[in-house]
């Protein structure tokens, strides 16, 4: 159960092109958001799309291999963990963010 702590699996479609980061030290970082879909019915029977937006990275081999071969609206599935950072923006505001960090990656359909 120890691997169970921190594990994110998700299937989605790409939102835009991943962006690649080359590192000072040649280490790659690929970032990029997956949009997850999920239905239900309102009080009027009418069908209800929920999208979920969840950012993305991966370091390293995985990265090079979403640069090659992964595009916008491109449905992948991802397994990784989930972590949480903050940091200061150009106005001294403290902000936010969850990310997933992509330990593995599996392409599905058609592309």
């Amino acid at each position: 159960m120890n691997t169970l702590k921190n594990k994110v699996q998700l299937i989605g479609n790409l939102g835009q092109e991943p962006e690649i980061i080359t590192l000072e030290s040649g280490k790659k970082l690929a970032k990029f958001s997956i949009a997850t879909n999920d239905y239900y019915y309102n009080k009027q029977g009418d069908k209800i799309t929920d999208t979920q937006w969840h950012n993305i990275v991966a370091w390293g081999k995985t990265a090079d291999i979403i640069e090659k071969y992964v595009n916008k609206g491109q449905e992948i599935a991802v397994e990784g963990k989930l972590t949480s950072r903050s940091y200061e923006d150009s106005e001294g505001q403290k902000r936010y963010i969850t990310e997933i960090v992509c330990n593995e990656l599996l392409m599905l359909g058609n592309k």
